[in-house]
Order: structure tokens, then C-alpha cells, then sequence
């Protein structure tokens, strides 16, 4: 008797998640063809339903083992475009035979959809990147059939992923039957087949190949220099790396930033971090500067190991020397120097940029706020927070969150109050959380009034 009430309860329960299953695609058919008859959104509403719908058959592809059967079921005919397809194929980036399968599914099932060299270059993509060689090929051959080019970006992204798989000599294979595809042997193509000899540390080859560039015509550009750098310093050959960037602008092709600037980029990402640090030492005390986005680089590198203090100084050297900070710049110091509670050093690179003519947003002021909260420096950070809601970009969310739980944290419930209720004027709604901490806060220090002022507000926020 028990065993027949078990089986009767699975079977009511199966039959209710069918009759889901199939109530959820009569609903998405019905949304389908009333809102995006014309194959691509309109109004705000019909958008949210179409990247819905495009949400929902990416997901069918990743990890339904009979995509094509439940596909069939979806009454998608009207949306099927190249746009679609190119959607689809672009959130199922990592999934190479079910993105083929996907792609086969809609020229056959749809004979109005005519692929575009878009999805086939995507799909070429993704089966280079999940490593399908031979579905890759199978692809490049319907595209030359049907007289379609690939572009040289396309073929030197397969060039440098056969590089990274160690399959050198299917790379080199690909390099020399460029004009079967009707592809020019460009920059970026040498530049692709460079990068896939040094992934597999044939240097020689590699500078063979630099020779040959130059004996065609061929310009190298900062890539061509960076990648053989990068490369040589991995492997630690710093001085073939300084000898070949000498030799270089010997004859005339010097690289577009200095040379030593790719010598820092190569040390820093072969993971040489003293050796770089070292090299820039001996540039700012010969008076040379690098470069904002080298000193960029090592900066963010140098920080992440906790040698602020070095960063800060190195900051001071090379601004005296001419150097002319960017955006990233100023995010990298302000966020060090908050983080160690040098409260001052950071104010002191916001006010040069507000100097330079910039605005300052969110996640520049955010870590100066941080900093004083943790210092407990509340009236600072109330007065600075005002005078940046004045000058400075208006405060998001994360921004908000980060002042109500500080404020929470030091026993200001008041402050934390009055600023979740400026959230809500400014129609930025605040977690159920938040809310929470702020209420319990204020009753616990006998604030009633303003504690039942603000859940009547989260009532009638929720709708509830």
C-alpha cells in the first residue's frame, strides 16, 4: 500500500513538471510571435523579451543532449536571423560541436536563413577555441564553396590558438595557405604565427620570421616587437631581448615606444617583477621616462605585491620627470594609497585630477571614503561625500551600500538612515539588508520614530 502511494506521488509529480515544461513553451511561443514578428526589438519591453528568448535557446544549446528536438519544438521561424544566430553563437562561446550543431540545426530546419561570413567566422572561432580542428575545417571548406573570404583577424585568432595548443607545425601549415581563403599574409598575420613559434620557444624561427617581414616590405609593428620580447624575457633571455631591439633600430625600424619600455612589459609578464623594478630605477635616474601605459602596468603589478610605497614614490619621480597620467593612473594610486591609509597621498592625486579637467566618478572617490570610514573619520567622509556629489559624478549603488554599512559598522544609524533614505530619492533601491541593519540599528539606540519611518517606506518600496 505504501509502495502504490509512493509511485502514485512520482507520477502526479512527473506529470506536473511536464505540464510546466510545456506551459513555459506555449508561453515563450506566444511571446515569440506576438512581440518580435519583425525579427528584432522595438521598445524597451519587447527587448528584455528578445535577449529572454536568446537567453533561453543559448541555454538549450549548452546543455540539452537533444538540442535539435527541443529546438524544433520552439516556434522561432519568425525571429531566425543572422543577428539571432550571431547572438547564440557568441553566448555559447566554450561549446564547439553543440554551437556547430546549433548552427546545422537552423540552415537546415530554416532554408530562409542564408549565415552570413559573421556566424561563420564565430563559429570558426569557437571551434578553435574548444580545439575541434577538424568540424573547424569542415566549416573553412563550406565557406570557400560558397565563395565567402576569412578575414585575417579570424585566421590569425586560429593561428595563434594551434600555437598555444603546442600544434606548431599545423600553424605554419595555415601561414602558408593564407591565399586558398583569399587572405592576404598581413602584419597581424605574421604577428599570430610570431606569437605560436615563441608560444612553443622556437626563437629562432621566430626571429627568422622578423627577418623575412623585413625583407617583404613588411612595417613590424608594437605588437611584432612586444611579442618577441615577451617571449625572450619568459624564457629568460634579456639580453637577446635588448640586442634584437637594438639591432632593429639599426636598420631603421624602431618600435613605436622605446625600446626599454617593452623590456618592462617582458619582464612584468613573464613574472620578473624586481628585474623591471630594477630597469625603471635606472631610467628615471638617467632622466628618461616610460611610458603611461608601462607605468600603468608595473604599477598595478607592484601594488598587488603590497610595495605601496615604492609605487608612491616611483609616482612622484616620474611625474617630475614629464610623465602625464591617465585615468588609470589616478585609479591605481587613489585605490593604493586609500588602502594603506595614506588618506593624504590620495587626496593629493584626486586634486591633480580634477586640476587636469577631469570629473571625478564613483570608483575614484569611493577608496578615499573607504579610508576614512576605516580611520574613523566620519565627518571627513560626510563633508567629502557632499562636496563630491557637488563636483563629482552622482554616487551609485555600490557606492551607497559601501557608506550604509560603514556607517552601520561605527554606530552612525542615523547618518546610515538619513543616507538610505537619499538612495530612495534618487531611485536607488536598497537591498532587503540593508534595510535590516539600518532599522535594527536605530531601535537599538531608541531612534523608533525613524526606524518605523523607514520599513513604512520599505513596505510601500516592496509593494507589500
Amino acid at each position: 500500500m505504501i509502495l502504490f502511494t509512493r509511485l502514485t506521488a512520482v507520477k502526479r509529480t512527473t506529470a506536473t513538471a511536464t505540464f510546466s515544461i510545456g506551459t513555459a513553451f506555449r508561453t515563450l511561443k506566444t511571446a515569440m510571435t506576438d512581440q518580435m514578428s519583425n525579427g528584432r526589438a522595438r521598445d524597451h519591453g519587447t527587448n528584455d523579451d528578445y535577449f529572454a528568448t536568446i537567453h533561453h535557446i543559448s541555454n538549450i544549446v549548452r546543455r540539452d543532449i537533444y538540442l535539435e528536438r527541443t529546438l524544433n519544438k520552439m516556434c522561432i521561424s519568425r525571429i531566425v536571423n543572422s543577428e539571432l544566430v550571431y547572438r547564440v553563437l557568441r553566448s555559447c562561446s566554450n561549446s564547439g560541436i553543440e554551437s556547430f550543431r546549433f548552427f546545422n540545426w537552423v540552415r537546415t530546419q530554416h532554408p530562409q536563413y542564408e549565415p552570413t561570413t559573421v556566424e561563420f567566422e564565430e563559429l570558426l572561432k569557437i571551434l578553435a577555441k574548444t580545439r575541434h580542428w577538424e568540424t573547424m575545417w569542415k566549416v573553412a571548406h563550406q565557406m570557400k564553396t560558397q565563395k565567402l573570404p576569412i578575414s585575417s583577424s579570424v585566421v590569425s585568432f586560429i593561428i595563434e590558438h594551434y600555437g598555444k595548443n603546442g600544434l606548431i607545425d599545423q600553424a605554419v601549415e595555415l601561414f602558408n595557405k593564407c591565399k586558398n581563403f583569399n587572405c592576404t599574409q598581413t602584419t597581424e598575420i605574421h604577428n599570430s604565427l610570431l606569437f605560436a613559434l615563441c608560444e612553443v620557444k622556437n626563437f629562432q624561427g621566430a626571429y627568422a620570421l622578423v627577418r623575412r617581414m623585413v625583407r617583404k616590405g613588411m612595417t613590424p609593428d608594437k605588437k611584432t616587437y612586444s611579442v618577441l620580447v615577451n617571449g625572450w624575457c619568459s624564457a629568460g633571455k634579456m639580453k637577446e631581448a635588448q640586442s634584437f631591439l637594438e639591432e632593429m633600430s639599426q636598420k631603421g625600424f624602431n618600435p613605436p615606444v622605446r625600446g626599454r619600455d617593452l623590456l618592462i612589459d617582458g619582464l612584468l609578464n613573464a613574472g620578473y617583477l624586481e628585474s623591471a623594478k630594477g630597469l625603471v630605477r635606472k631610467m628615471t635616474k638617467e632622466g628618461f621616462v616610460c611610458d603611461v601605459t608601462t607605468f600603468n602596468t608595473l604599477s598595478e603589478a607592484i601594488c598587488e605585491w603590497g610595495e605601496i610605497d615604492f609605487c608612491i614614490a616611483l609616482y612622484h619621480d616620474v611625474c617630475r620627470l614629464g610623465l602625464c597620467p591617465d585615468i588609470d593612473t589616478y585609479k591605481i594610486m587613489i585605490t593604493a594609497t586609500s588602502k594603506i591609509g595614506k588618506i593624504d597621498e590620495a587626496f593629493s592625486v584626486l586634486y591633480r585630477l580634477i586640476e587636469d579637467g577631469n570629473k571625478p566618478f564613483p570608483s575614484l572617490y569611493a577608496p578615499i571614503l573607504k579610508g576614512l570610514f576605516r580611520n574613523g573619520r566620519f565627518d571627513d567622509a560626510f563633508s567629502f561625500f557632499s562636496d563630491m556629489k557637488v563636483k563629482g559624478h552622482p554616487p551609485n549603488r555600490p557606492v551607497y551600500s559601501m557608506i550604509l554599512k560603514m556607517c552601520v559598522r561605527g554606530g552612525r544609524y542615523v547618518e546610515a538612515g538619513n543616507y538610505l533614505m537619499e538612495m530612495i530619492e534618487f531611485k536607488l533601491s536598497p537591498m532587503s539588508r540593508h534595510f535590516d541593519m539600518v532599522t535594527d540599528g536605530l531601535k537599538n539606540c531608541g531612534k523608533h520614530d525613524m526606524a518605523k519611518k523607514i520599513e513604512q517606506l520599505e513596505i510601500s518600496l516592496r509593494g507589500m
